[in-house]
């Protein structure tokens, strides 16, 4: 059932799953980019039919929508949304840069925290319904003081957004929630349409359209990064319990029919035991076409000791990583590259992918080498600020327009010398 791998006496590394797009695929949106641009909301309509079966009234959601989705919401759903928008609130209110301001050697300077003015979430949809997902990108922006989010997730084929999605949006702080999915979403947020308002920024994962989407007006505007298939890997001790690790297994499987799982560990006996006893969960498995395809991606890897699973893990920088050992806060010191990371046998990743103290918009594909997951940090801009009285501008100008004119600059020498002379002798600038 697992596919083995012994690094023990290997000196080779593995290496990060790479984001990789079919150039049909980049070709394909390419064209609907340019059609957005020039046609707008006809676009949008013509393929929310062709891709989504649905005949499209209108773009944005009403307010007549919005109110139906809480009645067909149930009560039970509602106050778990409600709960996690709330923990979502706390946790993104934790992230946002401080404004600060020092002065030091006649100069005063510092750095401003502004919210950006407007951002774009994108929410796919398709093979599930992702409430979650939602609150996961509208919250940080409203927390973070974004004056409009837009939300694009594709519609049903009765042209409508699922109750649970829609409600979420209203209670994330959602300006507007538009049908439209695909790379015609990107489209739309990056270059506005006559419903649907240009964007600062695009956040959310999507499938390899949206991902090329984004890959091809980033530049344009801003993006949180490109989503590639969901990762796990869980480093784990020999008297980690089994069932519990296979049942971690199927969770991960159960994202996508791509996603990607590690599971690395010292004892090759535990292997065959969690191998086992995932072919006995997997008799009341559900999503098993994605699971079963999913868990073709899963590889067991025997390691010397943990220093060499760090290794391993820190190679791999998977979107999330889970250590199931007696003391796991030994092993996170050896970590460098994860996305999210869960600590010990009682934290369940799937905790986190409903806002149990983190956001499940995360880097994969190796990018958690580089970047961080989704947080109110990304909503906002931080501008450098300095103010200088005379005395600094005649004390700093010998330094650096010394600097300047070793560089060719003699007009940026000139503009600092003018100010250093104004003060010393009154000359005009």
């Amino acid at each position: 059932m697992l596919e083995f791998l012994d690094l023990r006496e290997r000196g080779e590394r593995l290496e990060a799953t790479r984001l990789e797009i079919d150039p049909t695929v980049a070709d394909t949106v390419t064209g609907i980019l340019q059609r957005v641009f020039v046609e707008g909301d006809e676009v949008l309509i013509e393929l929310a039919l062709r891709f989504d079966g649905a005949d499209l009234g209108e773009i944005l959601v009403t307010d007549e929508e919005f109110a139906a989705a809480e009645r067909d919401t149930p009560p039970e759903l509602r106050q778990a949304l409600d709960e996690l928008i709330e923990r979502l609130r706390h946790l993104a209110s934790r992230q946002v840069p401080a404004e600060w301001w020092e002065e030091r050697d006649g100069v005063r300077y510092g750095e401003i925290v502004r919210p950006l003015e407007s951002v774009g979430c994108y929410v796919p949809g398709g093979r599930a319904v992702y409430p979650s997902s939602v609150c996961m990108t509208v919250v940080p922006a409203v927390v973070a003081g974004v004056g409009e989010v837009v939300l694009c997730t594709p519609p049903q084929s009765d042209g409508t957004i699922p109750a649970p999605v829609l409600y979420a949006a209203e209670r994330a702080g959602a300006t507007y929630v538009a049908k439209t999915g695909g790379a015609q979403a990107v489209g739309a947020m990056a270059y506005g349409t006559e419903s649907v308002p240009r964007v600062d920024r695009i956040v959310g994962p999507g499938n390899a359209y949206v991902t090329e989407a984004k890959r091809q007006v980033a530049g344009f505007v801003g993006i949180d990064g490109l989503a590639g298939p969901s990762e796990l890997a869980i480093v784990a001790g020999d008297d980690v319990d089994a069932h519990m690790a296979a049942l971690d297994l199927i969770a991960q499987a159960e994202h996508d029919p791509e996603a990607r799982t590690f599971f690395v560990t010292t004892s090759a006996d535990l292997i065959e035991r969690v191998g086992a006893a995932l072919e006995a969960a997997l008799k009341k498995a559900g999503r098993r076409d994605i699971v079963d395809a999913a868990l073709r991606y899963t590889r067991a890897v025997v390691v010397r000791d943990l220093d060499q699973a760090a290794d391993v893990v820190n190679d791999l920088a998977a979107e999330h990583l889970q250590i199931l050992l007696p003391e796991p806060g030994v092993f996170l010191a050896k970590v460098r590259n994860a996305g999210a990371i869960f600590l010990g046998r009682w934290t369940a990743v799937p905790f986190g992918d409903y806002g149990v103290a983190s956001n499940h918009v995360l880097p994969t594909a190796g990018t958690a080498r580089f970047s961080s997951g989704l947080r109110a940090a990304d909503y906002v801009t931080v501008t450098s600020v300095v103010e200088m009285d005379g005395e600094a501008a005649s004390r700093f100008a010998p330094g650096t327009c010394l600097i300047a004119r070793a560089e060719g600059l003699v007009g940026h020498a000139k503009a600092m010398d003018a100010r250093a002379n104004d003060h010393r002798d009154g000359t005009p600038v």
